[in-house]
């Protein structure tokens, strides 16, 4: 059976990397857009990176086009919006996709394994996906829960 470990992707800054790296870790996998409506929630996901990355939590960040090209035009753009306008200092990765036939296969796994109100399709940017250290999926978390409404489960597996 598949898991975090199982994967690798791509960084925003360019090179490869295999996520077993993050075995051992609580992991929260999110989809990401610059300029979207939820846009905001980086701040809400940094804050728990700064407060619980010491505990054991790391924030992976996936920016993806796929919802009304909420995503700008290429990963360099990305990553210099996502430092000045929210301080992110979590790990952030190349663009995309989550649902389809080109979607990475670390998206197709995570939607395998929970679904969500569309069958197994992310609906929107900033759908969350929550793995214990094993790199398991634990829960699947609506576009529309702000971080802080996660915390108590992530500090639950911590």
């Amino acid at each position: 059976m598949p898991a975090l470990q199982d994967f690798e992707a791509r960084r925003i800054t360019g090179q490869d990397q295999r996520l077993a790296e993050y075995l051992g870790s609580v992991v929260l996998v999110v989809n990401t857009a610059s300029k979207c409506g939820f846009t905001p929630q980086f701040e809400g996901l940094e804050k728990l990176y700064a407060d619980l990355a010491a505990d054991g939590l790391v924030v992976l960040g996936f920016p993806c086009d796929q919802f009304a090209n909420q995503e700008l035009e290429d990963d360099a753009a990305t990553a210099e919006f996502c430092q000045l306008n929210y301080g992110v200092t979590f790990p952030m990765f190349a663009r995309v996709d989550v649902n389809g036939p080109d979607a990475h296969p670390l998206f197709a796994w995570l939607r395998s394994e929970k679904g969500g109100v569309l069958g197994d399709a992310i609906k929107w940017n900033f759908t969350k996906f929550l793995l214990d250290r094993d790199g398991r999926v634990v829960r699947r978390y609506a576009p529309t829960v702000p971080p802080s409404a996660i915390e108590a489960d992530i500090r639950a597996l911590l």
